[in-house]
């Protein structure tokens, strides 16, 4: 079994300590490795005057690359603490450790993974670790369900028409004209393409505009809207009317509805997704439909 021995200090003053040496943490591992048996020393990591509260420390950059290219079975060091103070980057490492069938060891603190009792106390501390982790994801939820509740926007792609200060989306007033200019083509002639020519800005995005909410003054999280703190740039009459144009054109469009490949076909050339649609040819008075598949 090719072993890894992993040391380090904290500060440059305890590298001079004979006791709490890497050099001493070497010995004493060395020590041990020679009372096991099948086990041999790939190569010493040592990290003298560097930190545990993060993984930023050179050899053991230089220890998990090895691991990866499976250049190891086992990592050993004198306690827990001088692979890592972080109880988070902690169980990352005993997941990264189990992905490449690493076991581990702490010569003090008898943590072994390597046994059947040193393994379900990993599985316990990794299903603490992820149990951390969905709470911290649930306390995110709920405070972004806060701060919509009171209006509050929570980040992400900035709307185009407004900026950010101080965390708040304000009127960006260039950009505001042009967002009342695409509402108003679209009401007027109900066509995306028309201001996509005078507009300048990429078709999705504009469908994006005219379906975005926030233009009212209102945040949407999920599936809720709520009255926002950021100022309007269009009212909500002139929102519904470009909602309702939407409906109605997607209505007729949406003659065939179950189109079996949507989805899964990709363009030759370029490998986007193929998107349904059809045209229409009119033969002796009567309007047929031709369904097919297109590169967008």
């Amino acid at each position: 079994m090719r072993c890894a021995i992993y040391t380090r200090v904290s500060t440059d003053n305890q590298v001079e300590v004979e006791f709490n040496s890497c050099e001493a943490q070497e010995a004493k591992i060395q020590s041990f490795i020679k009372s096991q048996e099948n086990m041999e020393i790939f190569k010493v990591y040592s990290d003298p005057g560097f930190t545990g509260a993060n993984l930023n420390r050179p050899s053991l950059q230089e220890l998990l690359s090895d691991i990866k290219e499976n250049k190891i079975n086992l990592v050993i060091s004198y306690k827990i603490d001088r692979l890592t103070r972080s109880p988070k980057d902690f169980y990352q490492l005993i997941e990264l450790f189990d992905k490449y069938g690493i076991d581990f060891i702490s010569v003090t603190e008898r943590f072994d993974t390597s046994t059947p009792s040193g393994r379900l106390l990993r599985n316990i501390m990794l299903t603490f670790a992820q149990f951390e982790r969905e709470l911290a994801s649930e306390r995110t939820k709920d405070k972004m369900l806060q701060r919509a509740q009171k209006g509050m926007w929570n980040g992400g792609l900035v709307p185009f028409g407004y900026k950010t200060e101080n965390k708040k989306l304000v009127i960006n007033e260039n950009e505001a004209k042009i967002v009342k200019n695409i509402f108003d083509s679209y009401i007027e002639h109900g066509s995306i393409f028309k201001i996509y020519k005078e507009a300048a800005l990429p078709k999705s995005r504009i469908a994006y505009i005219l379906r975005n909410i926030v233009y009212t003054g209102k945040i949407k999280y999920i599936d809720a809207v709520y009255q926002g703190t950021h100022d309007a740039i269009i009212s909500e009459e002139i929102f519904n009317l470009a909602q309702g144009i939407h409906k109605e054109k997607h209505r007729k469009m949406r003659i065939y509805k179950d189109y079996a490949l949507a989805g899964l076909l990709r363009c030759k050339e370029c490998l986007s997704h193929m998107t349904p649609c059809y045209s229409n040819k009119k033969r002796k008075g009567r309007t047929k439909h031709y369904y097919y598949y297109r590169c967008t």
